[in-house]
């Protein structure tokens, strides 16, 4: 017998088939052969490649593209990093045929090539001449090929529909573009069921929703529309919902994605609005501290990260830790010893890291030379690339009513001008004598009292002070035992933390998302402030930021129009508007009432959060919704606890009179839809998008229609989707923005928006005019080779003509990318974030609870998962009731989204319920034995376990991404057309099913962290039990 390269991979597949067979798996067995490899046509490994994409001469190094294919530059969608890739599409028959990276982008390749590098150069940089490719690989994962299959999929909408019959009941009928428009603009007894309220006459910008609570604002606040993350297509569902329609309630995934990473940061980085983020320098740092995230196994930017880690685990150049609840890829490597992996007790992280800030201060291991620094000017005479507040005198007297507060300048002294009276007061670290904030060190630890001008005195303390006094409410014993990490473990985690200065760099994500998330992410974020590493080489950046795209640019201004909305009032969610300012209070406490609690919470200090919209909106606290508008989101799946909640409400129209969702797809939230609008898959799509904080240059990612949308037309020959739908719905209602008089340009003159182009290619000119220079212009050549010649008509039409070869110069590459040596200057990143880092944080130290009225601590604190009223998960549903804490996991090759694609169900169809060999053992359960995981308020799941020594006690760990009732596992009837459903598509189980509800809030409402509003899908209570396999399985 003839051993091949085939028969091998065969002989090591078969395996796996057997392993999946005996894992109880048998539905991946069958298809496992077939599906890897497919059925071989010809010997050799060349049997079913592909023709290649281009050739290269062997001397020359000169390139000769592929004539029958070209070679487009545009943005993935298989998650949110959104990478810049390049796409390989047949010319005849409009087909991709594979996706690979782009080396224009330092998402895809390290380091870039250089932005001027011509076409056929960048490919010769790629290929094996002189081993350019070595150096230059540029890469696409797994999940960035196989959605190329969702452009196709048998359940795809392609039309747009209206339900038949009861809401949810998976019966519709097709109707025209015209029909479509009318009724979602006109409403009327739309459905025999009585009159429904069409969005003209939802906006209503003077009359308020409810008089006797004013601040919630006009009735156009009755319209709520949900995006999904930002896809770079966000700014157009925001230019019609906020700035055209006027609705206050537009809000994206966050508060249940990652909102309790982005509020730690937000909180530490002073920017509770837009909250920024950190990222570690991963290429120069030495020592690097993950906790509830994993670089290679999920977080963002996803690709580059994981190249960037396994690239340092090679040379050694760093050590590292990922504390986590379950062992992933990012540390479970045959490269070296640089990484550990540290179990922890899901939900606990807060106490480890408040554990390593207290040894931290008790052994003198934080830069106390940044820390003393109290502004920008003592930090540049200092030599330091940033700053801190560490310094700043605090209000710490309890009987004072701006406790928490910063003490400062205009309380000491009057008649001064008002960014002088807003000085923060320091003690001088020479004198000892009190002052305001200035170019020198100041004090690090001082607690005492200030003489007022009126002879009174105020206890106060610096921010470094009070910190110290939180980490010191515990002993290490303490926070050892609450996580479960050893006290020497927590220990030489600190210790090899701070003993490489400032390059060191700790990382969090959405593992935070758990009911202490906040204050847990804030800790996280608050060992990047003790060793100074904001700015510095190998420390941590804001990255780059992005060119102006759809911004107030160079070349138009497309946040800007006459005649534009100011949303006001208070969002659904009761994100960003304080309880105490609500009639509701007031009302209690002119009554003589206790105002605590509020029926349901407020959180003051967060963002708008769409994660509790759904649950208020159909309960009416504070105010009921008239119209829903979803696009390419699904909160029923994603938001944990969510389904059980709203399943049966929402199917009842007076609840919610009219829903209607924008998706390629029917997901388990657009099942509810009363209309479905067609939209465009990943690679049809127009739109701009930048990276996470992860690229320290400048980026803008553009992505265009590399093929045609597969979506039907309106009768102008426009697709059906998200813009034109808005578009339409804009005209037919005359709103401002629209039109043929809608952007105006840098000399004020106004030109239309008709069609998505007429938005996308006009932000595409800000980003080629962005910066010192605008881009070059690109000749027809690269036009061609590129397939940007395909809308060639749209950038002549619509761009002016000293702006569209220079868009197209822009297209060509997917995007505009700063240059890879720009990204330093010295020993610190060359674009700095300017804003110090707030060891303690004025507006969350100020802010109260509106359940308890208790003040909120101003610094990272160690606080347990808790509910709104601050009552401690475990003490309502103790471990020895339910045992278990359940925790998701990310997958690499599995997004929410990306069930039912062929080349992902070929390498595993379902997840399973991972849990301790040792618990396993003590239940008597194997691997590939079904299971029961049932959590408070009778939520359950049922899946096939999966026994590993690579999770903690007492953890129930799932993979995030399967479990759906939807997206093609349902089968709907579309008139007398039956779209039959494929169980594969529903197989494995959703651990947001297990959410649970808060038990101490009156109006319902999903567990959540109590400070800022983010869920919790993390650290669920569970039990678990052995079970029979469903039927079918």
């Amino acid at each position: 017998m003839s051993i091949s390269r085939r028969t091998v991979l065969m002989g090591a597949t078969a395996i796996g088939a057997t392993t999946a067979t005996a894992w109880g798996f048998g539905h991946t067995a069958s298809d496992l052969l077939h599906g890897f490899l497919g059925e071989a046509k010809a010997k050799g490994i060349t049997g079913r490649s592909l023709p290649p994409e281009y050739t290269v001469d062997a001397v020359t190094g000169e390139a000769h593209p592929n004539p029958g294919q070209r070679i487009s530059y545009t943005m993935c969608m298989g998650c949110t990093t959104m990478c810049g890739i390049r796409v390989r599409v047949d010319r005849a028959s409009g087909e991709i045929l594979r996706v690979t990276g782009n080396p224009y982008s330092p998402l895809s390749t390290d380091p870039h090539i250089s932005y001027a590098t011509p076409i056929a150069a960048a490919l010769t940089s790629l290929s094996g001449f002189e081993e350019r490719g070595l150096a230059g690989r540029s890469t696409a994962c797994g999940r960035g090929n196989a959605v190329v299959a969702k452009q196709k999929a048998a359940d795809r909408v392609l039309r747009p529909m209206k339900r038949v019959g009861k809401r949810g009941g998976g019966q519709w009928e097709e109707i025209s573009w015209q029909q479509l428009i009318e009724e979602v603009v006109e409403g009327g007894n739309l459905f025999g069921e009585g009159p429904v309220d069409g969005l003209r006459a939802i906006r209503d910008l003077e009359t308020p929703i409810d008089p006797e609570n004013p601040e919630f604002g006009p009735k156009a606040n009755q319209l709520l529309v949900m995006p999904a993350f930002k896809s770079g297509r966000l700014m157009m569902a925001a230019r019609f919902a906020k700035m055209s329609f006027g609705t206050r309630n537009l809000v994206a995934h966050r508060s249940y994605c990652g909102l309790s990473m982005r509020a730690g940061y937000a909180a530490l980085l002073d920017d509770l609005d837009k909250q920024p983020h950190l990222k570690p320098d991963y290429r120069h740092a030495k020592y690097l501290l993950f906790i509830g995230t994993a670089p290679g196994n999920a977080g963002n930017p996803y690709k580059l990260q994981g190249t960037l880690m396994a690239d340092a685990r090679t040379t050694g150049g760093v050590r590292y830790a990922v504390v986590d609840p379950v062992l992933t890829n990012s540390q479970n490597h045959a490269a070296n010893d640089a990484g550990t992996w540290v179990p922890i007790r899901p939900g606990t992280d807060g106490a480890l890291v408040m554990g390593m800030i207290r040894w931290i201060f008790d052994n003198d291991r934080f830069d106390a030379k940044f820390l003393a620094q109290p502004s920008p000017k003592a930090a540049q005479a200092a030599g330091e690339a940033s700053w801190s507040n560490a310094t700043h005198l605090v209000i710490d007297d309890p009987e004072h009513p701006q406790i928490g507060a910063f003490l400062r300048r205009g309380m000491i002294e009057s008649g001064l001008a008002e960014e002088e009276a807003a000085t923060a007061m320091v003690i001088d670290a020479a004198s000892g004598s009190l002052t305001a904030a200035a170019g020198a060190p100041a004090r690090l630890f001082h607690s005492g009292t200030v003489t007022l001008p009126d002879d009174s005195t105020v206890a106060v303390a610096t921010s470094l002070a009070l910190l110290k006094r939180e980490a010191e409410r515990h002993t290490l014993a303490d926070y050892a035992a609450d996580c479960g990490v050893p006290e020497e473990r927590i220990i030489g985690l600190a210790r090899d933390f701070t003993s490489v200065g400032k390059q060191a760099a700790a990382d969090c994500h959405g593992g935070t998302m758990h009911a202490a998330g906040f204050y847990t992410a804030y800790a996280i974020t608050m060992l990047n402030a003790l060793v100074g590493n904001l700015n510095a080489k190998g420390g941590t950046t804001a990255g780059g930021g992005r060119f102006a795209d759809v911004a107030k640019g160079p070349r138009y201004n497309l946040l800007a129009f006459p005649g534009q909305a100011k949303p006001k009032g208070v969002d659904i969610g009761r994100g960003g508007f304080a309880y105490e300012k609500t009639s509701e209070y007031k009302r209690k406490v002119t009554a003589g009432q206790n105002p605590y609690p509020a029926p349901a919470p407020w959180h003051a200090i967060s963002q708008p959060l769409g994660a509790h919209w759904l649950a208020s909106a159909l309960e009416g606290y504070p105010y009921r919704a008239k119209a829903l508008i979803t696009w390419s989101s699904n909160p029923i799946y994603g938001i944990a606890g969510l389904q059980k909640e709203v399943e049966d409400k929402i199917t009842d129209p007076k609840r919610l009179p009219l829903i209607i969702s924008i998706d390629p797809f029917i997901n388990e939230t657009s099942r509810y839809a009363d209309y479905i609008v067609p939209d465009r898959t990943f690679y049809e799509t127009w739109g701009w998008s930048s990276a996470w904080g992860g690229v320290p240059t400048r980026m803008s990612t553009a992505r265009w229609p590399v093929v045609d949308c597969a979506t039907d037309k309106t009768p102008d020959g426009r697709h059906i989707d998200m813009e034109t739908f808005f578009i339409d719905v804009a005209k037919a209602m005359s709103l401002p923005g629209f039109g043929d008089k809608a952007i105006p340009d840098a000399d004020g003159v106004l030109h239309p928006l008709n069609r998505a182009e007429d938005f996308w290619l006009r932000a595409g000119a800000n980003v080629a005019f962005d910066g010192a220079a605008p881009v070059p212009e690109s000749d027809d050549a690269d036009m061609a080779l590129t397939g940007v010649d395909r809308f060639r008509k749209d950038l002549e039409g619509t761009l002016k003509s000293d702006e569209w070869r220079r868009v197209a110069y822009v297209y060509n590459r997917g995007g505009r990318f700063e240059d890879a040596d720009k990204a330093y200057a010295g020993d610190t990143m060359a674009r700095q974030y300017k804003k110090g880092l707030q060891v303690w944080n004025e507006t969350v130290g100020t802010a109260r609870s509106s359940m308890t009225g208790v003040r909120f601590v101003g610094c990272p604190t160690w606080q347990a998962p808790a509910f709104a009223d601050g009552t401690p998960v475990d003490s309502t549903f103790p471990l020895s009731d339910w045992p278990f804490r359940v925790v998701s996991t990310k997958s690499q090759l599995r997004s929410s989204h990306t069930n039912g694609i062929v080349h992902l169900d070929a390498l595993r169809k379902s997840n399973a319920v991972g849990l301790n060999a040792e618990d396993a053992a003590e239940a008597g359960i194997a691997t590939g034995d079904w299971v029961r995981v049932t959590s408070p308020g009778g939520n359950a799941v049922v899946g096939q376990a999966l026994v590993r020594k690579g999770i903690g006690r007492g953890v129930i760990g799932i993979e995030h991404g399967w479990g759906h009732r939807e997206l093609g596992a349902r089968t709907h009837h579309v008139a007398n057309r039956v779209f039959t459903g494929r169980p594969e598509n529903g197989l494995g189980v959703n651990a947001n099913n297990l959410g649970l509800l808060d038990p101490t809030t009156t109006a319902p409402m999903v567990l959540a962290d109590p400070v800022m509003g983010s869920i919790a899908r993390q650290a669920l209570p569970a039990r678990m039990e052995k079970t029979a396999a469903p039927s079918g399985a």
